[in-house]
């Protein structure tokens, strides 16, 4: 119950608009239907989606789309949201604005982010704590706590210019780069 999910492919219900996609977790919970409307409103006012309520995702631009699935998982008022390549299918303006969003949204609403991304600038700019990952059984090969440089209201392409990023990009893709060759 305290935990949501964001897909890489954002697995929106086709026969459902955006509101009732951002609305069925709270159906499947049983709330109030005035709590639902109050709740998923809120949501789609936050997500600038408004005014997209009664579309359904094949009329959405991938953005949008991605969009509606964290308003979704944020509806639920998780203490942990887990996202996988959350990002991976958006092109980079939408991509730069979703991460800027996504900040925002999670000291916001104050929840634990656990996000998979093939992207290591991605990881670093979204990141606290950044986490490589080896095949086989997978397990944490190496974590970085210290050195993270905190960019919570940044713009991500002023932080990506910054000495302090572009070194702990080097740290993190260095320590990469050592566990895809022991393979």
């Amino acid at each position: 119950r305290d935990v949501a999910m964001v897909f890489q492919n954002y697995a929106l219900y086709p026969h459902l608009n955006v509101f009732e996609n951002v609305a069925f977790p709270l159906r499947a919970r049983r709330s109030p239907p005035e709590e639902i409307d109050r709740r998923v409103r809120a949501a789609l006012a936050r997500m600038d989606l408004t005014a997209l309520a009664s579309r359904r995702p094949s009329q959405l631009s991938g953005g949008q789309q991605q969009r509606v699935a964290i308003a979704r998982s944020l509806v639920l008022k998780p203490q942990i949201i887990l996202m996988d390549e959350p990002f991976s299918a958006l092109d980079e303006p939408t991509r730069l604005e979703m991460q800027r969003l996504i900040m925002d949204l999670w000291h916001e609403v104050e929840s634990t982010v656990l996000i998979v991304t093939h992207s290591i600038a991605e990881a670093v700019f979204l990141g606290d704590r950044v986490w490589v990952m080896a095949a086989g059984p997978g397990r944490i090969a190496r974590e970085f706590k210290d050195g993270i440089p905190k960019t919570r209201g940044a713009d991500p392409l002023a932080v990506q210019e910054t000495a302090d990023f572009k070194r702990a990009v080097a740290e993190v893709g260095e320590a990469f780069r050592q566990v895809e060759t022991r393979k």
